[in-house]
């Protein structure tokens, strides 16, 4: 396989703020893997709070760059197996991953989700994210995509305020996202008057090893509560499933499309909502995720809808929130 590596510095259109960090570019890097005349994308972004860089992920894929152009490639389970002998972070295996099924579904010309043997005829609505801002500028940021469901990013000293003032702006359903900037008493606290707000579940709450903390949410807590930060790799989903109403699976943070589907089975045997979630990602990373839709309960997919410019073409999300399906195969991925 011929592999090429692109990064990229996707520029925001607002300030993007949670509880911990806030930044205007979201630095990306882009995997081309390309076989018999057609190529493959796959993306991950760069994230500190997991101490991972453009820069770290280029510098091990590119260590072992001749095992991947000397690979026989044949399917994306068989590749996944042979990048995760090779030490690499889930990260480098997401983009990589990605690009292998973009990859295989172009070779075998047929989406990913109709070789997963699932179809359109349902599936859920994104969410667009509302950051950590001044009430005027949310407020702002609704009026300007109006959209059925939001995600609030909160985690500060008067988040049920900010919750009730932006409801008086809007009739959409509200998902809230604390990012482990509360405590339990906090969340038990909260829950009721969030629901009465019109808060459809919680996500992450707590800090993610606070387990103990979980235990008292879930017995007291009046809203569902979806694991993020608690929920990383394949091995979280047991234990999320006993603590949690649900689980969001990042693609970038479990290692791809592979592992991804092996958690939303797992996370559907045990009887919890599934959700897949976007760390950022520009159409590349957005129209992998959006294969996997017909299997969800919840998605938030918005990542390319917070961009100033896209930097492929894909998966779209018209501003009615109506998603359109290209006919390409695998992701259905172009670079522009």
């Amino acid at each position: 396989m011929e592999v090429i590596l692109k990064p990229y510095e996707l520029k925001l259109r607002h300030t993007f703020t949670i509880s911990r960090e806030s930044h205007d570019v979201q630095p990306s890097l882009i995997v081309c893997l390309s076989l018999n005349g057609k190529t493959g994308y796959g993306e991950a972004t760069s994230n500190p709070y997991y101490n991972i860089t453009v820069e770290s992920m280029m510098l091990e894929i590119n260590a072992i760059l001749k095992d991947i152009e000397d690979f026989n490639f044949t399917t994306p389970d068989v590749f996944h197996a042979f990048l995760m002998e090779k030490g690499l972070t889930n990260f480098s295996i997401c983009a990589l991953d990605l690009a292998a099924h973009d990859l295989y579904g172009k070779l075998q010309n047929q989406p990913l989700y109709s070789i997963w043997g699932t179809n359109l005829d349902s599936f859920p609505t994104t969410n667009y994210t509302i950051g950590i801002a001044s009430i005027d500028e949310m407020v702002a940021k609704m009026q300007e995509t109006p959209w059925p469901i939001y995600k609030i990013k909160l985690g500060t000293d008067d988040d049920v305020s900010i919750v009730k003032a932006l409801r008086k702006h809007s009739d959409a359903v509200f998902r809230i996202d604390a990012n482990c900037a509360w405590t339990a008493e906090e969340t038990i606290r909260n829950a009721p008057l969030l629901k009465d707000l019109g808060v459809e579940f919680l996500e992450q709450p707590l800090k993610a090893n606070d387990w103990e903390g979980m235990k008292e949410v879930m017995k007291h807590a009046v809203l569902p509560v979806i694991a993020d930060e608690s929920c990383i790799v394949e091995s979280d989903v047991e234990a999320c499933g006993n603590h949690f109403s649900g689980i969001n699976i990042k693609l970038t943070k479990c290692g791809g499309l592979t592992p991804a589907l092996r958690m939303i089975k797992k996370g559907k045997a045990m009887g919890v909502k599934v959700m897949v979630g976007c760390m950022t990602e520009s159409t590349v990373g957005i129209s992998a995720i959006a294969q996997l839709l017909p299997q969800l309960d919840y998605v938030d997919m918005d990542g390319a809808l917070l961009l100033k410019e896209d930097i492929a073409k894909g998966v779209s999300i018209l501003p009615d929130a109506k998603v359109i399906f290209p006919t390409l195969g695998g992701s259905g991925i172009t670079l522009k």
